[in-house]
């Protein structure tokens, strides 16, 4: 008996606030596709139990997406908008995701990029690594294929951990005509972006500054009409967007590209021109984050997969809008 069924939406977008109309769930814009159960694994080995789930929730979208992987090889009539019908191609374009599912659904290890070569001692880097490509992942389970049985899980899981990969025999994306994961991978913004900037970047300023000073800073500050004020201060919160002028240079300058990169990539449209100043902004944080790694203080949030997978970021293509795509 699964204990939770996620729920799998088809989504359906038309016109420039489509999004908006969305998020609004008495328009009825979701419609259920499938659920998806999460049971209980009887293993005793935790990271077994994991290989299993994983397993399970690729042969699930497996069977879930068949006719759209059906209708990306052959093509289906369809209707649009007018009550035309036109003879349409269903591409995987984008599976929005925060960055635990998207290393599960890339087939991908721990620590480790779903859509690029980079381990954790490299997301540091200041420059993009190759793309960790459809190609060279289906490679990469064809050798392990050869070397174990998938019926046997530890096996096959333990031939994977070689090319850093999850065990997963086969991914759901496989037989699924340009289904790339490191083109169709869309970062969730809620954590990627909003979430992280309180665990990373907030938590380097308040190292910086000190609990009781952050706190003294937004206390003191001028209440607006309109806007929270944190009369106690926000070292204490769980969840909140801060700053403070109290730290020192290098970390302000660092945080406010950071921030200035995420405010960017948000953008409804994203032209060539967008991508040079999301680019500038990447590289000035790069140039100034020393400040952050010399004070020994900081938390290690520079050399996590969150990190890497917004820090690396170039556009792949001037069509991504912002609920769009990122390589890294």
């Amino acid at each position: 008996m699964a204990q939770k069924l996620p729920w799998v939406y088809t989504e359906w977008m038309m016109g420039d606030h489509a999004w908006e109309m969305q998020l609004k769930s008495s328009s009825n814009a979701f419609v259920l596709t499938a659920l998806l159960p999460i049971p209980k694994f009887i293993h005793k080995k935790k990271q077994i139990k994991g290989v299993l789930q994983d397993q399970l929730i690729h042969q699930c979208l497996d069977i879930v997406l068949e006719p759209l992987k059906s209708a990306t090889r052959e093509g289906v009539m369809l209707s649009d908008p007018t009550g035309c019908s036109r003879y349409c191609f269903t591409p995987l374009a984008s599976y929005i995701t925060d960055t635990p599912e998207a290393m599960m659904l890339a087939c991908i290890g721990g620590k480790t990029s779903p859509v690029t070569m980079a381990m954790f001692k490299q997301f540091g880097d200041a420059f993009r690594h190759e793309p960790h490509t459809r190609a060279m992942t289906l490679a990469q389970l064809d050798v392990v294929h050869s070397c174990a049985n998938q019926n046997d899980i530890k096996a096959f899981f333990r031939e994977s951990q070689k090319f850093r990969l999850n065990g997963v025999a086969k991914p759901f994306w496989g037989d699924w005509v340009l289904a790339d994961p490191n083109q169709f991978l869309t970062p969730e913004s809620l954590h990627v972006i909003h979430k992280k900037f309180w665990d990373h970047n907030a938590q380097w300023l308040i190292l910086a500054v000190g609990e009781s000073e952050i706190d003294f800073q937004f206390s003191i500050l001028q209440p607006a009409s309109g806007y929270q004020h944190f009369y106690e201060g926000t070292s204490k919160l769980k969840q909140v967007t801060v700053c403070a002028d109290a730290a020192p240079s290098g970390i302000i300058v660092a945080v406010c590209a950071l921030i200035h990169f995420h405010y960017l990539i948000q953008s409804p449209r994203i032209n060539d021109h967008n991508i040079h100043r999301i680019s500038a902004a990447l590289d000035k944080f790069h140039a100034n984050k020393h400040a952050i790694i010399s004070t020994g203080d900081y938390p290690p949030h520079l050399n996590n997969t969150d990190s890497h997978v917004l820090l690396q970021t170039i556009l792949r293509s001037p069509r991504c809008s912002s609920k769009g795509k990122w390589d890294q």
